[in-house]
């Protein structure tokens, strides 16, 4: 049995021909996009900054034996050396070892802040978006009401009601989140809602789920992107500021915000005590901002270059 091979492009189908070009330029298309993001400067450095931090903070059973509540009389204040890189605090407790399990607990927090938070205000906005009217009206106003309080207040009201926690402190700041999303995702859905496309999908009998799901959604998911790699760093400091006045994680549990607050009295005899977690906080918000100008460079067309 032989194979014929079609050596004139000619006896190939328009339609066939047609969809293989329109195949290339996609996979083009997306090559290149990868391409331009992987040399946009801030998103690579942004990048590397919180993978090397987070493989740090995951990686922590392995990089430190020492159990970082373990407490060593004998090591009291000790300055960093190769035995504690980080050296130790007033109860001789492994520093570089409370770094490390308490940016899980930072990190992993901010994580669920920003999942919490974009979810509900997602849903939110585009419900009010959508609908319009008086119900979207009633939904704005109490949003507004929300973005009238200060962030932090408002945080730090809502955890004095639900009591100290970490818990508590993720809902609180997802508090604080929820309308700032669904005041930005309300704006986006009711610009998308009066393009021709969705009018013409109504016209045809499409349901309000459908139409959210399949036109105005992936219209505003850029925008939802970009606000939640920025806020993952802003929620990092919240979770770290309610630890530090005590409403967050409860000693003796490692977290960025309890180790500040335990060096604050020591700061002129011990600073690598607030230093040390000091930076590293630092250094992923600057990487989470990093990030999140980069994908707005990236995502946004009115910002891309010409």
């Amino acid at each position: 049995m032989e194979l014929e091979v079609i050596s004139d492009v000619s006896a190939i189908p328009d339609d066939a021909a047609a969809s293989a070009a329109e195949t290339v330029r996609t996979r083009e298309t997306a090559f290149h996009r990868v391409v331009r993001a992987l040399r946009h400067r801030s998103l690579c450095i942004g990048l590397i900054i919180c993978l090397v931090l987070a493989m740090l903070a995951a990686a922590a059973p392995l990089l430190v034996t020492a159990d970082p509540n373990a407490q060593n009389p004998m090591l009291t204040f000790a300055p960093p050396s190769w035995a504690v890189p980080m050296g130790t605090d007033a109860y001789g407790r492994d520093l570089f070892a409370r770094v490390l399990y308490g940016a899980r607990t930072t990190m992993l927090a901010s994580l669920c802040v920003v999942v919490l938070g974009s979810f509900l205000g997602t849903f939110i906005g585009l419900v009010a978006g959508y609908f319009g009217g008086i119900f979207g009206f009633f939904i704005m106003r109490i949003v507004d009401l929300l973005l009238a309080f200060p962030g932090i207040l408002l945080a730090l009201s809502v955890t004095a009601i639900l009591g100290p926690g970490l818990g508590h402190g993720v809902i609180a700041i997802a508090t604080v989140l929820v309308p700032i999303y669904a005041r930005m995702v309300e704006g986006a859905t009711a610009e998308v809602r009066n393009l021709p496309y969705v009018k013409a999908s109504v016209t045809l009998g499409a349901g309000p789920t459908w139409i959210i799901l399949r036109h105005i959604l992936p219209n505003v998911l850029s925008g939802v992107i970009v606000l939640t790699t920025t806020w993952l760093g802003i929620a990092a400091l919240w979770i770290t500021a309610l630890g530090f006045l005590g409403l967050g994680v409860q000693p003796p549990e490692p977290e960025l915000g309890t180790i500040l607050n335990d060096g604050q009295n020591y700061i002129s005899l011990a600073w690598w005590i607030t230093v040390c977690p000091g930076v590293f906080l630092s250094l992923f918000v600057i990487g989470t901002n990093l990030v999140g100008d980069g994908l707005r460079d990236e995502i946004d067309p009115t910002l891309a270059p010409r």
